[in-house]
């Protein structure tokens, strides 16, 4: 069995856990003890070697995970401490259960560490990747199963939601915010089934968005999304929180005009990518399917002024 597998826990026996057993390691130096990561790799389980990992983003309780690393970098956590053991990264996101298959959403506490390993940890960034920031505790999730594992998942921010946790903006329109699939397994139209997924949600929305600024391999993705979907082009947005029509703008358009750099497509499925999320951290990095409306200014949304209503023209939405 797997940690999805196994009773749930809440984040107060989770940072509790975290800590005694930190605790113990600190008081006997010399344990001796191994874990092995792969064939041929190991490394010490010793307190140097373990990080505390914050799982939610401004926690004035913090929910801490334990992170087991090399000693030569800290930054490549290879295990977790979850159930009183460790486990490797890709075992942390297995389940023995045939009833997680496909998009299902995030509920309990080890499903949103899965997210967090995904978004987080699982694999190094590439050039040009950025790292997502941590999620809310309450943040709306789906995991994408397959064949026992968790390959990826998308976040949402629900119109209605709150932007962020010192202003009182709402967002105007529900949002397509964070999406992420494993770098082992892109370009088999993953990324394509969650944006469908998405937009499937919320049937009687007239309008929904994509959190900006859209990677061209997200803009990739949505192009043949639209291109399949013609019913939709008229209706997503990219968008800066809190959404209106001053800090939205139609991606069918855009894509038309010429205004997006655009990813390698491939002939029979999109690559499955993220928007990027421009904040640096000091951990592993990853890319992010759209930018944190929180750190952006009212000066950004400034930039779409003089185009307050982007909506397709009626006639205009084939045309190459």
């Amino acid at each position: 069995m797997f940690p999805a597998d196994l009773p749930d826990v809440d984040e107060t026996h989770l940072t509790s856990a975290s800590g005694l057993y930190l605790s113990a390691v600190e008081s006997e130096p010399e344990t001796n003890k191994w874990f092995y990561s792969g064939h041929t790799s190991k490394v010490e389980i010793k307190a140097a070697n373990i990080r505390q990992l914050q799982l939610f983003e401004d926690d004035q309780n913090p929910c801490v995970l334990l992170g087991l690393h090399p000693p030569d970098d800290p930054a490549q956590v290879v295990a977790v401490y979850l159930h009183d053991r460790w486990w490797s990264l890709d075992d942390a996101l297995q389940t023995c259960s045939k009833s997680r298959n496909g998009l299902m959403s995030v509920e309990s506490m080890a499903e949103r560490v899965m997210v967090f390993l995904l978004s987080r940890l699982l694999d190094k960034p590439s050039a040009g990747e950025d790292l997502f920031r941590l999620h809310p505790r309450t943040e709306s999730c789906k995991l994408l199963w397959r064949d026992g594992q968790a390959l990826g998942f998308y976040s949402v921010k629900h119109k209605g939601s709150l932007c962020d946790t010192w202003s009182s903006c709402c967002y105007l329109l529900p949002v397509l915010d964070t999406l992420l699939v494993r770098r082992s397994c892109r370009r088999r139209g993953f990324g394509l089934q969650m944006v469908q997924d998405f937009c499937s949600m919320f049937p009687t929305e007239e309008f929904l968005g994509i959190s900006s600024p859209l990677s061209a391999s997200m803009v990739a993705v949505v192009k043949r999304f639209l291109q399949q979907h013609e019913e939709h082009r008229e209706r997503l947005y990219e968008v800066e929180a809190p959404g209106g029509w001053t800090q939205r703008r139609n991606i069918w358009l855009n894509i038309q005009l010429g205004r997006y750099s655009i990813g390698p497509e491939e002939e029979e499925s999109p690559t499955s990518a993220e928007t990027r999320k421009n904040e640096p951290d000091e951990s592993s990095q990853k890319q992010r399917s759209g930018s944190d409306h929180r750190a952006r200014t009212a000066s950004r949304a400034a930039e779409h002024t003089d185009q307050p209503d982007q909506r397709v023209p009626k006639g205009t939405q084939n045309q190459p």
